[in-house]
């Protein structure tokens, strides 16, 4: 039989069973690592019970998560026999693989499933954007006030959290506004910080039950914080994002960028017609929007008027100030 060779077989004895057998065991001893330590990131993340037995694997759940789970299982195979290293990095991209291939057969409808409500797309824009936040390992999101950029990040990484498939979530923000006059504010760190903030809470609040934020605050599953602080850190398995990014010097993004650790995914949004960096610095997020376009594994969704799901009112103050600006550009104000 070829080395690589896999044959499969649902088990008919029980509901929501399937039995997988392989023929190489040494193959099958790298997939599941060292003391079949790979089993149980599959099984959290899944909500399966993954059996093993010699060269077999009996795996029991609802259909579709068992269906799932030897869907990534077969494929983490095929990736160990090509001596590819199995580690909870593969493991992510296998177990999002599926779950993406699992939309797509359904028509891709893209809704975000939270604790307190599912979050649909509102126009292609939002659409794309879900697709690529699931897809990428880095997303930018760009585009006016009132498109959902921050709003949908926050959806997609409150699901990530409550799937299993990241172990804690951290929001970030730049303080730009406060500046050097930071230590002048009354109160301690947290408080002076916190109104720059206050929008990440907000959609957070908006996601989860407020015992529950509150809880994964309080044990760093959740974190926000200012981006000065994420300076020397390196973050793993974490669902990271960035808002106000224009805000962001050049140095502080590719401080940030470079942050990313493995099992992470990275959002990064703003607008770059409000840029309020003193003296003309240049952005960070504009340049690095310039820089990393088309690079593979980044996702770039470009928001315009057309998405502003807010009050209508706001589409229309968007369009009312951009049109002022063009009339700046061409000298006739």
């Amino acid at each position: 039989m070829n080395r690589n060779a896999l044959a499969v077989k649902a088990a008919d004895h029980e509901e929501g069973s399937l039995s997988l057998a392989f023929d190489d065991n040494h193959v099958m001893a790298l997939m599941l690592g060292e003391h079949d330590i790979h089993i149980a990131q599959i099984e959290h993340r899944l909500s399966v019970a993954i059996n093993p037995r010699g060269n077999r694997l009996t795996i029991k759940g609802d259909r579709q998560s068992a269906e799932q789970a030897r869907a990534v299982l077969v494929h983490l195979y095929a990736k160990a026999a090509r001596g590819v290293e199995i580690n909870r990095g593969e493991i992510d991209g296998a177990l999002r693989m599926v779950k993406t291939a699992e939309a797509d057969s359904h028509g891709g409808e893209g809704a975000v499933k939270t604790r307190r409500k599912t979050i649909n797309a509102r126009t292609p824009n939002q659409q794309a954007y879900i697709d690529q936040i699931r897809n990428n390992e880095l997303c930018f999101g760009i585009g006016p006030a009132g498109t959902g950029k921050t709003y949908l990040a926050v959806a997609c990484a409150a699901e990530a959290l409550m799937n299993g498939e990241v172990d804690r979530v951290i929001l970030s923000r730049p303080a730009v506004e406060a500046g050097e006059r930071l230590g002048f504010l009354p109160g301690d760190m947290k408080e002076k910080v916190d109104p720059y903030l206050r929008p990440l809470y907000d959609a957070l609040y908006d996601m989860m039950p407020q015992s529950l934020v509150q809880k994964a605050l309080a044990e760093n599953q959740i974190e926000i914080a200012p981006l000065a602080f994420m300076r020397g850190r390196t973050l793993s398995s974490a669902f990271i994002i960035l808002d106000e990014a224009q805000n962001t010097t050049q140095m502080q993004m590719k401080m940030f960028l470079t942050r990313l650790g493995e099992g992470s995914r990275m959002v990064v949004t703003g607008d770059p017609t409000q840029i309020d960096l003193p003296g003309g610095m240049g952005s960070g997020l504009v340049e690095a929007t310039s820089i990393l376009e088309g690079v593979k594994g980044i996702g770039m969704t470009r928001f315009i008027n057309s998405d502003i799901v807010r009050h209508p009112l706001v589409g229309r103050i968007v369009q009312a100030y951009d049109k002022k600006q063009a009339k700046l550009k061409q000298g006739k104000v």
